[in-house]
């Protein structure tokens, strides 16, 4: 329990920072006059603002909050997801997948598929993507509402309700124009605060030495936590190769990443962003999981969320304190933003725009209040922010990666092997869902001797379907229609 003067500076400055990352927004919003600008910033974002606002919309709860939390369970077998898996995402998008999107000029990915494969895998890619993203925004919330819960000891229903007030906010005023400079102002603030944090952390481990901190921090771990890939067993080889994929794959097809590769100003910025980006997140990703094996040693209570934020008030000054907290909220709040425009651009540009007309500005604005209401209720749930990770991830993976790549790579487009393929990886990603089922048919695993992740077994049977559906269907399929 912090005490009440450091909680009322705390409030003040979260509410005065706050108000000004509003004016921000509101200042940039001026430049939106189209949809190109609310949904990718007028195709005109340089590298400077395209690698930040790549980084910022990833480094936000799942890094710097819930990786924490779970290293300091699992060890550092919990960064195959993320940092690890995040970042070889943004790496293998530069290399193999930016280039050919950004040259499409696109606004969303359904559209993608639409054009490549019919009015039909648009709308059915669209109601695979749309749903994926309500568990990733609402891993933030949770997020925001347990460091609410731990500073201010506010009910953390309470605590996501005002997160989804305020990441509705941003993201209402001015689209991708006002969360990508607000972005470079976060992350900066963040990447401060982690640094200033782990220095602080390391200089009281180490009585006042960086590298004797350091140091402690591999000696005082147990051996099993320092394990990052586990080999102890096939089946937790298997269970933690299956999370690395879903973190390195998942996100390939996702509208935000793509979003901010069709607003770069050439194709060579979009590339250069995701590698630059990719290289950041790894770099800066492993400073919390370092942080989280310090946490053991310093913490003699543990906190069951906010893990750095509890470092925070035990090693740094008030003052110093503070700042970190406003930016480890900040960066949250940018990914926040980022993930509730994404799906809303689809909704508005590829399902309610596409079939009902109207003013598009006026659809993407009314689809981001839905989005955020959505997602709101899904963390009034419960489940931990870890969890909803891999839900969000796995989606996009098991329905939507399998025809995108063919869909770039394959010179022959499908539509019936690719409505085939999203549907069989979506339905099966469902079933085994509703059933329960962490492994990919788990009977016939038992049988077999062979245990598989739910999420490769899936990405397979979408594989598979969209081999046959080209083969057995006859010609080239592009324009399946409603």
């Amino acid at each position: 329990m912090i005490d009440s003067e450091l909680r009322w500076t705390l409030g003040t400055v979260i509410v005065a920072y706050v108000a000004v990352m509003y004016a921000i927004a509101w200042w940039a919003s001026r430049r939106v006059v189209s949809v190109d600008d609310f949904l990718v910033a007028g195709r005109r974002l340089p590298l400077s603002l395209a690698w930040m606002t790549l980084l910022a919309t990833w480094f936000g709860a799942g890094t710097m909050l819930a990786v924490p939390d779970e290293v300091r369970v699992q060890g550092l077998r919990a960064v195959a997801l993320d940092p690890l898996g995040a970042g070889f995402c943004l790496l293998f998008v530069g290399a193999f997948v930016a280039g050919p999107m950004w040259r499409e000029q696109l606004l969303t990915v359904p559209q993608f598929f639409g054009r490549r494969f019919g009015p039909l895998a648009e709308t059915v890619s669209a109601c695979l993507l749309v749903p994926s993203y309500f568990g990733w925004i609402a891993a933030q919330f949770v997020a925001v509402a347990g460091m609410l819960h731990y500073f201010f000891d506010l009910d953390e229903r309470i605590g996501l309700v005002l997160a989804a007030l305020v990441g509705g906010g941003y993201t209402l005023l001015g689209g991708m124009w006002s969360v990508t400079l607000t972005d470079a102002v976060q992350l900066g603030l963040a990447l401060l605060g982690l640094a200033i944090l782990s220095i602080n952390v390391l200089l009281s481990l180490g009585s006042g030495d960086v590298l004797i901190g350091a140091t402690r921090i591999v000696s005082g771990t147990e051996a099993d936590k320092l394990v990052v890939i586990p080999t102890e067993s096939r089946r937790e080889l298997v269970t933690w190769f299956g999370l690395f994929v879903v973190g390195s794959l998942g996100n390939v097809p996702a509208q935000d990443l793509m979003q901010r590769v069709f607003a770069a100003k050439s194709e060579r910025t979009a590339r250069r962003a995701c590698f630059a980006a990719g290289g950041a997140y790894l770099a800066f990703g492993s400073l919390p999981v370092l942080l989280a094996l310090a946490a053991d040693q310093l913490l003699v209570e543990t906190p069951q969320q906010g893990t750095l934020a509890a470092l925070a008030h035990l090693c740094m000054s008030p003052a110093l304190a503070v700042i970190f907290v406003v930016s480890l909220l900040s960066i949250v709040l940018s990914t926040i933003d980022s993930a509730i425009l994404s799906p809303a651009g689809i909704i508005a540009q590829d399902l309610c725009g596409r079939f009902l007309g109207g003013n598009a500005l006026r659809w993407n604005r009314g689809a981001v209040a839905l989005v955020t209401l959505c997602s709101l209720g899904v963390a009034l749930q419960g489940e931990s922010a870890y969890g909803l990770l891999e839900q969000a991830y796995s989606l996009t993976l098991v329905g939507l990666f399998v025809p995108l790549m063919m869909g770039i790579y394959r010179g022959r487009p499908h539509g019936i092997a690719a409505n085939a393929s999203m549907l069989a990886g979506g339905l099966a990603w469902a079933l085994h869902l509703t059933l329960g089922w962490d492994d990919f048919v788990p009977p016939l695993g038992t049988l077999c001797g062979l245990e598989c992740p739910m999420s490769l077994g899936c990405t397979l049977v979408s594989l598979i379907a969209y081999l046959v559906a080209e083969r057995v269907a006859p010609g080239e399929i592009s324009d399946v229609s409603l």
